[in-house]
Parts: C-alpha cells; structure tokens; sequence
C-alpha cells in the first residue's frame, strides 16, 4: 500500500513532502509506530529524489516526530505530539443519546482471556477443552474450497442455502420446530436476531412484554431502541400470560429454559400465550439459548412447535453447543415478517461471512454436531450433578438450588442474607468467579442468589472451587 502523498508541480519539493508528512502525523493518520516506506521506494513513488525524502526524514527525526532503527527502516515515534480533541462528547448534539448508550450496564460481558479466573462459574460460556477441533478443521478445509469455487459476489442475506437446509434439518430433529429451508435467516449470533425482529416489529414508544427476571441484553436492545419494555413477572409454570399488558406488541419469552431461573413453561401456559399473541396481533420470540442439553424428565417441545397462528419467530444460536466466537445464529420466521426481516438483514450487513457457514453447513450434515451434543452432555451432566450435590450437601446453609431440568446454568437462591457483593469481592480475590441473580430483575423483587454456569468449569475444578467459596460464607455469613 502507498503512503498518501501528493505533490504539485516540481517547487519546494522538501518542503511539500515535509509538511504533509507532519500534518500526517498531527491528526493521526500516521499513527505511533507506523512504519515509513524506504527512502529510495517513496522517492519512486513520487518521482522526486530520494535526498529529498533522506533529508525530510532527518529534520523530523530531529525533531521527534520520527525515529530510525538500525536494520529496520524509520517509523513514527511512540512519543510524538498526539493532536488535540477538537469535539468532545458533551459538545456534540447527539451526546444525550451518546450518555444513554454508555450509561448501558454489561451484566453478561464476558471477560477477556488476560482476566479470566482459573475457577468460572460464568454463565453463557462454553469449555474449549471439549469443541471438536479435528472435525471443524476439516469442514473449514471444506469451507475454503467451496469459496475459490465461487466468484466475488456477495452471498444471500438470508443465509447459504445448505446451512438452513442443515439447521432445518436439525431443530426438526432435535427441538420439534416445523419449518423449511425457506423461513430460516442465518445471523451473526442470537443477539443480531433479536435485533432484527425488534427493527421491523417496533417503533418508538411500542410496547414488549418480557419475563423479569429475564434476559437483561433483550430488554436493554428494546429499551435503546424506543420500546417501552412491560415487566411481567414469572412463576413455577413460566411467564404470567394474563398480566401481559394490552397494546403489547412484541412478547420475549425462553420457554424451555425460563432465563436466568431455569423452569420450563407448562404447556396450559404455552397455549395461553399463543392465544393471547394471537389476540394482541403481538409476535412472540421464543429464545431457545440451550435447551438441546437436557437432564431430567420427557424432552418438550418448543414453542414454535405448537404455533398453528403463525406468531412465533424462534430463534437458536450455536454460541452454546459450540463456540460463543463463532457468532452464527438463526431465526425462524413467522410468513407475515419474512420479508421485512430480510429487507432488514440486508440493510444491516448484508449477510454474515460465508466462511463459518460453509463450515457448519458440513459440521451438521455429516453428523458432528449431533454427536458434539451428545458427549458435552455427558460432560454438562456430570458438573451439574456435583454442583447440585454440594448446594444440597456443604452449600445447604446458605442456598438452595431452582428446579431445572435443561441448558448448562442453574439459579442458586439466598436461604439467608447473603451480602453477595462481597462474596463475589472476596471469590475473586482467590480466582474464583462468581455472579450475581440481581441483575436480572428488574421490576420484580430481587430474588438475592448467583447464577450458576457449569459450561466454562472442568469438573474436576468444582469441588476446589466451592471449598473457597463455603470457607468464605463461613466468614462472611
């Protein structure tokens, strides 16, 4: 790539190249440690001589704005005067808006890999040690290949056709959904589907009904983009359908795995709702985070399945059976909002990378997912079993476990005051990592317990892990 500069007519030549270099510099396109192109090369570049540019490149040397190393060429210096900030926040018109979007919290924000405790009870994450490298090698291989076959044109927003023939094919199988390849929109993650359907069923002012406690991500998406979000509060059988309020337009719920508490909604209740969205003209999404991994009792359903009204856009993401990085997702669409759907999708980035969906088109079709699924529940049992052992056993003076009988989270409840801040303060400081129910709650009583992920934790580790936190409760509580 060319360094930017222009230079007119054959005057000053020094001088054109020297200022431009600085002003360069100053506003920043050239940034700290930037490495120059060689003298002789840039010299050819703009066909002037390369003292010219020799000489341009000693003055700023001099005068600390570039620095030469020995056997490796000229680049900006580390410390060069960095340029003012013409515009703060608070200057600009939009800073309210810009305030409210910071003012957002991260409840579930995962840390980065240099923060990460040794002991994570986090929810929502996944154990590396158990994702099948050998086999998402290959379908990459694959994946690659299918690509040099194709020209440079971009791919469908709706997703390449033989990954929603392969998820078609497997919530069929694995979660009852009725659909065909047709009503699938492959997205970047949960997260962009939820954004989607919130775009083209809202506007400012609209109204959602959300479980509380519930998943905080959706309510604060609705929240920014203008909805008023309607609490309605749960109980043993899921979501209170009657207090769902009139006018409701969008309803949020996670049947089959009630997040973050964990029951799964009776059926009496999944009718209920579908008749009351039925009635409200309202379009339920039902978020099916991870309920392939369940542990007790007859498999359900999903929502979608029982829908004969056309009010249900159900939506999956493979950020839990497989990797949260992989950011691929998918949303079954009702037919009355297909269309706007993807008109959105297609404004919004177009379509997501082709490369990953190739790859896990592959990964399902010849059968790895399934038995990906099958050995990390094997794994996910067995960490759920000794967490539940030690809630009941050791843990049992200060919290007791929700009944849930799917994903790989459980809520655990304070059976006594509990000063949660602090434990999690004094867990971390022995690298354990813990988090709270609260944040969950919004307009509900909070209910003071920890969320308890057992994807992210080896099971070996459990038991070492909850020592620290039971000796810690005995100072503490």
């Amino acid at each position: 790539m060319e360094l930017h500069i222009v230079i007119n007519g054959r005057k000053d030549l020094a001088a054109q190249l020297y200022q431009q270099l600085r002003e360069a510099i100053a506003a920043g396109r050239l940034t700290a440690g930037a490495q120059l192109p060689p003298s002789r090369l840039l010299a050819e570049q703009l066909g002037i001589s390369r003292k010219t540019v020799s000489d341009t490149y000693a003055t700023l040397t001099y005068e600390g704005l570039l620095v030469g190393r020995i056997g490796r060429g000229t680049f900006v210096n580390a410390w060069a005067p960095q340029p003012d900030r013409v515009q703060t926040a608070t200057d600009l018109a939009c800073s309210a808006n810009l305030a409210k979007w910071q003012a957002l919290p991260s409840p579930m924000h995962h840390p980065a890999n240099d923060k990460r405790l040794r002991y994570e009870f986090i929810g929502g994450a996944t154990s590396r040690q158990q994702f099948p490298q050998d086999e998402w090698r290959r379908c990459t291989q694959h994946a690659l290949r299918r690509i040099a076959e194709h020209s440079g044109f971009y791919s469908q927003p709706e997703g390449l056709p033989a990954l929603r023939s392969a998820i078609a094919g497997h919530i069929a199988f694995s979660r009852g959904v009725n659909c065909r390849d047709s009503d699938i929109v492959v997205t970047n993650g949960a997260q962009q589907a939820l954004d989607l359907l919130a775009r083209v069923v809202l506007e400012p002012g609209s109204i959602v009904a959300m479980e509380d406690p519930g998943y905080t991500p959706a309510r604060q998406l609705f929240t920014a983009l203008g909805a008023h979000v309607a609490s309605v509060p749960v109980d043993a059988q899921g979501i209170q359908v009657d207090q769902i309020p009139d006018g409701t337009r969008l309803i949020y719920v996670t049947p089959s795995h009630q997040f973050p508490l964990g029951m799964p909604m009776s059926p009496a209740r999944r009718e209920a709702l579908l008749a009351r969205a039925f009635d409200l003209g309202a379009i339920i999404i039902e978020d099916d985070y991870d309920s392939e991994f369940r542990y007790e009792g007859r498999p359900t359903d999903s929502l979608q399945s029982l829908d004969s009204r056309g009010v249900v856009a159900y939506v999956g993401t493979f950020s839990k059976t497989l990797l949260p990085e992989l950011r691929l997702g998918y949303v079954v669409l009702p037919p009355a909002i297909h269309g706007a759907v993807l008109k959105a999708k297609l404004l919004t980035d177009q379509h997501s990378s082709t490369l990953p969906q190739w790859a896990l088109a592959k990964f399902i079709s010849e059968g790895y997912l399934l038995k990906h699924i099958r050995r990390c529940h094997t794994v996910y049992a067995g960490r759920r079993e000794r967490i539940l052992e030690r809630l009941a056993g050791d843990l049992s003076p200060w919290f007791e476990a929700v009944p849930t009988v799917a994903g790989f989270h459980l809520a655990a409840l304070c059976k006594v005051p509990v000063n949660i801040a602090l434990l999690r303060e004094l867990a971390r400081q022995v690298d354990v990592g813990l988090y709270p129910l609260e944040v969950f709650f919004h307009d509900a009583p909070v209910r003071a317990g920890l969320i308890v992920g057992f994807g992210a934790i080896e099971l070996l580790d459990i038991d070492p892990a909850l020592d620290r936190v039971r000796d810690i409760l005995l100072k503490i509580a």
